[in-house]
């Protein structure tokens, strides 16, 4: 069966480390006081990880439709969702590199941490085409 549950494949106290962006203070003063960017990234995880678990139950369901031999444009309905459902998990995991690595480099002030970065970018969109 397809059904995966990524909350259970992946150690939750380690997911601030699989962000990347231990390098930083948890807290950030701003005008408002401090912001504890940490909590935020950690609720950006669980909203991506639910949004996967949804997603791969679509993607069980369009099994089912094909193993019932259901309409054709049903199923290629669903899978229009499920593409637009992963769309914007991506788009989510881009914000949050922009919002935490590309950020990180650019704050280091190192060169070539930002020119690597950037070309990361770069190539990721040139295999999107």
């Amino acid at each position: 069966m397809l059904v995966m549950n990524f909350r259970r494949s992946m150690d939750m106290n380690a997911t601030v480390g699989m962000l990347g962006c231990r390098t930083w203070s948890d807290h950030i003063y701003t005008p408002t006081g401090y912001y504890n960017w940490m909590d935020d990234m950690a609720a950006n995880a669980d909203a991506k990880i639910n949004r996967l678990n949804r997603i791969a139950g679509q993607v069980n369901g369009v099994a089912k439709m094909i193993e019932d031999d259901r309409y054709c444009m049903d199923i290629l309905h669903q899978i229009q969702a499920i593409k637009s459902a992963l769309a914007k998990v991506e788009t989510q995991v881009l914000k949050d590199h922009a919002a935490c690595c590309v950020a990180e480099a650019i704050a280091s002030g190192d060169e070539a941490e930002q020119r690597a970065k950037f070309e990361e970018l770069v190539e990721l969109l040139e295999k999107r085409r």
